[in-house]
């Protein structure tokens, strides 16, 4: 099959050069479709019962994200010019119009979402300057929404009378103000049109930019806080840090490509194959829409380090093939003829590594195998075509490019794992055993943890401030309780507002999380403001003041868009009631421990036969979704593992080789998995990418190394022991290039400032450091060891798709000669 492969690339490479060009020309047009993700990966299925839960509070509640925090604690602002200097800049932000976001956009002409007539940016901004409070109106039976200032203090005394006053009331307690700290703070609210539009990308950054300019003007630290300014940030990030890792690996594998090669030429021709993978890599995000993810944007790069590696085999096999013979053509038709169906199956398996996360009912892992997948045997195609046929077009290759077959160091190495396997098989079992043992104690020492923030980079301006903010108001992750009373009008009835304030008061004693507000703190802020504001009344009217003051809470209509909003926290039914609050940064087994114990807590206030009571949020929506995606990349990892074990039947029809491959193969990833227990390395979404990625991609050393193995039987013989030493002398240079370039290649990922994707690079270089030792020095010493029971003739049957081409030499050579005339004649 390989030779007439080889035939038609050879008479047709200007055609397949053309029809190249044109796909990536297309790929590139294509990458105008790319989108950056600005929302939260969705990491559960639309029909699980906490996915179920949290989309019926946001339908009820609507957005639970939707604000921008800044705040400051400097003692400055209490002073009247930069209060009022502070209050100025909460009237810029919320009068920013779209026109005011042009010079943010992509496109420089025109804000991305457009606004109906009358619409604003920002819905809203609850500052101390621009708060109302409530007061009571007797004649109508209401409570009125009146400023806290009637105008600016002016003087450093009507600065202290106005903390006074705020210090008053205790509804507003971390919500505008910390007594505790001195910290003030203005909530941004967004609108939620330009919140679900890539606008709120553009109005983030003009906000931010309001904000450097009065730090600039003034000197005063703000901090800023927020789900959409925290994604927001997060995702630029991301996309920065795309770009780099993609000029970072090629600057990376270039240059140890070019150190074992020594030509500049083949140092360019590879780059050239893996620069068009990424375009196509690229152009495959933009063709199906997809996203720039924290994942997404790794394949770029991924193909980068992956795609090297092709070419080190190729180009190896054709320096081989001339310093043998001599013989350019010959030389070109033998690497494709004699690798291309091992380097076939090696890249099949690479992508079925990472095509396993599509089984996944994850929508962001899914892309990121799909994309994965692709381009890997994309990758592959670019380099079995464009690698020959560059090739023969070029001259042939000087004595100074094939130095590198001569390497004494390469020779030592070759010499090394020759002896350790003749000689040294039982220390090489003993240390594997041992190395085991110890791997599966460390396993036992594993935990699955994570958290939303626990991989955002820890150096960046947000995650600072998120931290600030956590301090403050300990927590930063939101997470509320959705009450169902079955009746409606059941949220205002006594005994359930003593129910919601029990459990309050169980939450404000839990470590880890911050105060809670529902209706009971509104009803208490109403009960004090009955009784004209006086501190000692913020409490649950008694039975004789609950109906009166609730039916000035009722009648109230005004201050929508405030703190203070009935409609907050109870539906419009009066049947749904919500209590919401922030949890701190935290593993996802520390927060599993808080929802058993909220739970357990909910049912005993809450009692299931009269309520229906469940914690929900975007805490428990990341809790529950790592648990469930860890879940399925186990699943994958089994898939990955089960498939790839079919492949290497298919390829050898030998029960025993199967299990004798597996072996160099999952023995790193237990040494990983011991690792990571023993140093305290968690479970998550980012590092059980780990073991998918590295099998799929270490078990290509033991196709090349098994496919080497089976030719040498055939030619000499069945002799076992020539065959292994033999496929060790062919196989183990190219084994240790592609695993040195993949594994500096994967060791990049480390410079990255997100905690996942540093993780992801480490575990994989180790992983695959390890992988190289095994596929070295334990697969042989298995084969030499097992020879008599795994190698012979009935259990090592002819391949279902030969390996290679094995022709006699005779009619090889004529064959070949035919094609070196063949592309005489074409030229």
């Amino acid at each position: 099959m390989w030779r007439g492969v080889t035939r038609i690339i050879l008479r047709y490479r200007v055609l397949i050069l053309v029809v190249i060009a044109l796909l990536t020309v297309f790929a590139y047009t294509q990458t105008k479709n790319i989108k950056y993700s600005y929302e939260e990966a969705k990491l559960l299925p639309d029909d699980d019962v906490t996915s179920v839960n949290y989309q019926k509070f946001k339908k009820m509640f609507g957005e639970e994200a939707t604000m921008i925090v800044m705040g400051t604690s400097d003692s400055m602002i209490y002073t009247p010019e930069m209060f009022k200097k502070w209050d100025q800049l909460s009237k810029d932000i919320s009068n920013l119009k779209p026109e005011d976001l042009i010079e943010f956009t992509t496109n420089k002409k025109a804000p991305r979402a457009v606004l109906a007539d009358g619409e604003k940016l920002i819905k809203g901004v609850i500052s101390v300057s621009s708060m109302k409070v409530l007061e009571k109106d007797k004649e109508n039976k209401k409570f009125n929404m009146i400023p806290l200032l009637d105008s600016l203090p002016t003087t450093t005394e009507e600065i202290s009378a106005m903390r006074e006053k705020l210090y008053s009331l205790p509804f507003y307690e971390k919500l505008l103000y910390s007594k505790e700290s001195g910290l003030i703070t203005t909530s941004i609210i967004i609108n939620p049109i330009v919140l679900n539009s890539e606008t709120r990308v553009d109005l983030v950054k003009a906000i931010k930019q309001e904000i450097d300019n009065f730090e600039a003007e003034t000197g005063i630290d703000i901090h800023i806080s927020g789900m959409p300014y925290i994604r927001t940030y997060n995702s630029a990030t991301i996309i920065k840090e795309v770009s780099n890792f993609v000029y970072l690996a090629m600057l990376i594998t270039a240059f140890i490509f070019f150190l074992f090669f020594r030509s500049f030429s083949a140092t360019l021709i590879a780059a050239m194959v893996v620069t068009i993978a990424v375009v196509w890599s690229f152009g495959t995000i933009g063709f199906f829409g997809y996203n720039i993810t924290i994942l997404t944007g790794l394949i770029p790069p991924l193909i980068i380090v992956i795609g090297f590696p092709n070419v080190i085999f190729l180009l190896n096999k054709f320096h081989q093939e001339y310093a043998l013979h001599g013989n350019k053509i010959k030389s070109i038709s033998r690497i494709v003829t004699k690798i291309g169906n091992a380097t076939l199956l090696t890249n099949t398996t690479t992508a079925l590594g990472f095509g396993t996360f599509i089984f996944t009912n994850s929508d962001v892992m899914k892309e990121f195998g799909i994309v994965a997948s692709i381009n890997i045997l994309g990758v592959f195609l670019l380099s079995i075509l464009l690698v020959p046929i560059i090739y023969s077009f070029r001259s042939v290759p000087k004595k100074r490019h094939l130095k590198h077959l001569d390497k004494q160091w390469t020779k030592w190495l070759v010499d090394w794992v020759l002896k350790v396997t003749q000689n040294n098989r039982p220390t090489i079992y003993a240390v594997s055993i041992f190395v085991l043992v110890l791997s599966i104690v460390g396993m036992y020492q594993m935990k699955i943890s994570g958290s939303i923030i626990d991989d955002m980079p820890k150096g960046a301006e947000f995650y600072k401030d998120i931290k600030y903010f956590e301090n403050e108001y300990e927590g930063v992750m939101p997470l509320e309780i959705l009450i169902d009373t079955r009746k409606k009008g059941g949220v205002y009835k006594a005994s359930t507002l003593k129910r919601i304030e029990k459990m309050g008061d169980f939450l404000l004693e839990e470590p880890g999380l911050s105060k809670s507000f529902s209706i009971v703190n509104l009803i208490k802020y109403s009960k004090q403001a009955f009784y004209n504001n006086n501190p000692k009344y913020y409490q649950l009217p008694t039975t004789q003041e609950r109906s009166f003051i609730l039916d000035y809470a009722k009648n109230s209509t005004e201050g929508k868009d405030g703190a203070a909003n009935l409609e907050s926290f109870v539906d419009s039914t009066g049947r749904y009631a919500r209590i919401t609050l922030m949890m701190q940064d935290m593993g996802t087994d520390q927060m599993e421990v808080i929802e058993v114990t909220l739970q357990k807590e909910l049912d005993k206030v809450f009692p299931k036969e009269h309520f229906d009571a469940v914690l929900t949020g975007g805490a428990l929506v990341f809790l529950q979704g790592t648990h469930y995606l860890v879940k399925n990349l186990l699943i994958s990892l089994g898939l990955a593992i089960l498939i790839i074990s079919l492949i290497m039947a298919w390829m050898f029809r030998s029960p025993k080789m199967i299990l004798i491959s597996l072996i160099p193969n999952l023995l790193p990833l237990l040494i990983t998995a011991g690792l990571m227990g023993f140093f305290g390395v968690p479970i998550k979404v980012s590092t059980i990418l780990v073991f998918s990625i590295a099998f799929g991609i270490s078990v290509d050393d033991t196709i090349h190394f098994l496919a080497k193995y089976r030719q040498e039987l055939v030619a000499n013989k069945w002799n076992i022991k020539v065959s292994v030493l033999g496929a060790i002398e062919e196989t183990g240079k190219s084994m240790f290039y592609t695993s040195i370039v993949l594994f500096f290649g994967f060791l990049t990922f480390t410079l990255s400032s997100f905690g996942g994707t540093k993780a992801l690079g480490s575990l994989v270089s180790l992983t695959l450091l390890v992988a190289m030792i095994a596929n070295l020095v334990l697969l042989p010493s298995l084969l030499l060891s097992l020879a008599k029971r795994i190698t012979n003739k009935e259990d090592f049957k002819e391949p279902i798709v030969a390996l290679d081409d094995d022709l006699n030499t005779e009619l090889d050579d004529k064959l070949d000669d035919e094609l070196d005339n063949d592309l005489k004649d074409i030229k």
